[in-house]
């Protein structure tokens, strides 16, 4: 290669790290920053919350899912196909349709089988997996602070339990009344039914773990940064925790859910699967933010109605039948928990092609 060329390579290879920091740049700031500081603008109305009928929550989380929450997964299909160069269209729609299907349908069966274990599986579950994507946001955002896997871990588990752990020590009744919503879909006395898992130790057990995985990560990061790592990145983690311990705290646990799986969790994820998305990753890198978006929405529209149609199957399955808006949401939780798990499994497969769990990686 002549000199001449090796120059126009490199210049070539610069432009297009320089368009990708720009994409990422953008997919994090639209994404991620701003939603995240528009939930903490919302904390007063979260203050308030308790005091308004539980319909309320419900109404918001039908809302939040309506126009984003479930859309956030109806890409999947196409996930394969736009992270990795080996995979075919018809293999990438075949692979993820069988794991909907298998993964899926056990979910549901699980419910029907011994539905208190699976509440509780479903729970950890999404403890997981919102962890899963707070970690991954913060690779795109360029964080130091996090450089091995497991101090990724850690907050992972602490992202991930603000809004699962967090209510159950603020509000522990009415999530008591979501888990007796759902359980009761399926068996006579639900309150009885869940009797074992709402016991007082299990909340303070809950509590003093977050609390203390919460100092940890914390304290962790802020040693990364004494040792050299970037304190805006470890600020911007702190800030993002400290709104969510706020947000949980205060909030009515079904309104807060709502909010932040439509506002926080599942735009996050719109944004990393803008990334790998030529198109719109092109549309964003040049301020195009509605185009970005556009795109997303005509890949996720037929899938996302096939969400909806899921919690209609359900709800038409499920011995005690829909009478109440509690019911609606019990049927909604469990038909997002059988397409949560294979969700899940696609968002690991992408997490591992992008190296967010491993030492160091940038994403």
């Amino acid at each position: 290669m002549t000199e001449a060329a090796t120059r126009s390579a490199a210049r070539r290879e610069t432009g297009a790290i320089d368009r990708g920091d720009r994409a990422r740049s953008g997919v994090d700031r639209w994404f991620a920053l701003y939603p995240a500081l528009a939930l903490a603008a919302l904390l007063p109305v979260g203050a308030v919350t308790p005091l308004f009928p539980v319909e309320v929550g419900v109404a918001t989380f039908a809302l939040g899912t309506l126009v984003v929450g479930m859309a956030h997964g109806a890409v999947d299909h196409l996930v394969p196909l736009r992270a990795a160069t080996d995979v075919s269209l018809r293999r990438s729609i075949a692979v993820v349709s069988v794991a909907y299907a298998v993964l899926g349908g056990a979910v549901v069966a699980a419910f029907f089988l011994a539905p208190v274990a699976a509440f509780v599986g479903f729970i950890a579950l999404t403890w997981l997996h919102w962890g899963q994507g707070d970690v991954a946001a913060l690779v795109v955002a360029g964080v130091d602070h996090l450089p091995t896997s497991a101090e990724r871990w850690l907050s992972l588990v602490v992202r991930g339990g603000l809004p699962m752990g967090v209510p159950l020590l603020a509000h522990p009744d009415e999530y008591r009344l979501v888990a007796e919503w759902i359980v009761g879909l399926f068996v006579v006395d639900s309150a009885a039914a869940v009797d074992p898992v709402f016991v007082p130790e299990t909340r303070l057990a809950v509590g003093a773990f977050m609390v203390a995985a919460t100092a940890l990560s914390v304290g962790l990061g802020y040693w990364r940064v004494r040792s050299g790592a970037s304190q805006r990145g470890w600020l911007r983690d702190v800030g993002e925790v400290a709104a969510l311990w706020a947000w949980f705290l205060l909030a009515a646990p079904v309104f807060a859910v709502g909010v932040y799986f439509a506002l926080w969790h599942a735009l996050r994820h719109v944004g990393r699967l803008v990334l790998v998305d030529e198109r719109a990753a092109t549309a964003i890198r040049d301020g195009d933010v509605p185009g970005a978006l556009r795109q997303f929405a005509r890949d996720a529209a037929p899938l996302t109605l096939g969400g909806f149609l899921i919690v209609g199957a359900v709800g038409l399955s499920v011995p005690a039948g829909v009478a109440a808006p509690g019911d609606l949401l019990g049927v909604s939780l469990v038909a997002i928990a059988a397409m949560t798990l294979p969700h899940v499994v696609v968002v690991a497969w992408l997490d591992r092609k992008q190296g967010v769990w491993r030492p160091g990686a940038a994403g």
